[in-house]
């Protein structure tokens, strides 16, 4: 992969996370690295926000509202066994590349995924996240529908994947009408993102 699409997909993982007090001491240097318009764009309005507004825009876009969540494979299984499944196969590619989870964190948190993706040898990271794209896509509609500035930054990360194919398409207005499907019997494997920490990470 080459050099500029790596920096940007390592920017976009941090640009997505909690803004925490490290994050904002950096934040007129990582809003210098921005290149393209999207990214431009929302790196602007993420440098320009006072801190606590934008701490607050964060928590009530992405901890309060499933259908805005980061976990990505949640938008797709829901919390059914499907999910579980799917976060092994993530954490196994993960460890096949070299990458090391931190305690706790799931490897579907699509901050964790934009860092493996610019870490990744090749392009093993970008194909993990265009097996995500419908749920990438969804997130992205649901935040531009809000009117949320995070729009901005799931643009930047479309922008770097494949276009959505027909099937694709049928699928993410699948998920926006229904909503993820659930598990009628048995435990769920994991918790739903409402109670799995959002904050920094």
């Amino acid at each position: 992969m080459d050099a500029e699409p790596r920096a940007d997909l390592k920017l976009l993982s941090l640009l997505a996370q909690y803004p925490s007090d490290e994050l904002l001491a950096a934040r007129a240097e990582l809003a210098a690295q921005a290149s393209g318009r999207r990214l431009r764009r929302f790196a602007r309005w993420w440098h320009d926000c006072p801190p606590a507004q934008l701490r607050r825009a964060y928590v009530e876009t992405f901890d309060f509202t499933r259908r805005h969540s980061l976990y990505l494979t949640y938008h797709v299984h829901g919390d059914r066994r499907q999910r579980g499944i799917a976060l092994l196969r993530l954490k196994q590619r993960y460890a096949a590349a070299g990458l090391e989870l931190l305690d706790g964190e799931l490897p579907d948190y699509l901050p964790v995924m934009l860092e493996f993706a610019a870490l990744a040898p090749e392009d093993v990271g970008l194909a993990a996240l265009a097996e995500s794209r419908d749920a990438i896509e969804l997130v992205r509609t649901s935040l531009r529908d809000a009117g949320s500035p995070y729009a901005g930054l799931l643009d930047a990360v479309a922008a770097l994947l494949p276009g959505l194919t027909t099937a694709q398409a049928r699928r993410v207005a699948r998920l926006a009408a229904e909503g993820p499907p659930s598990e009628q019997v048995g435990l769920e494997p994991f918790a739903p993102p409402e109670v799995v920490p959002m904050g920094p990470g």
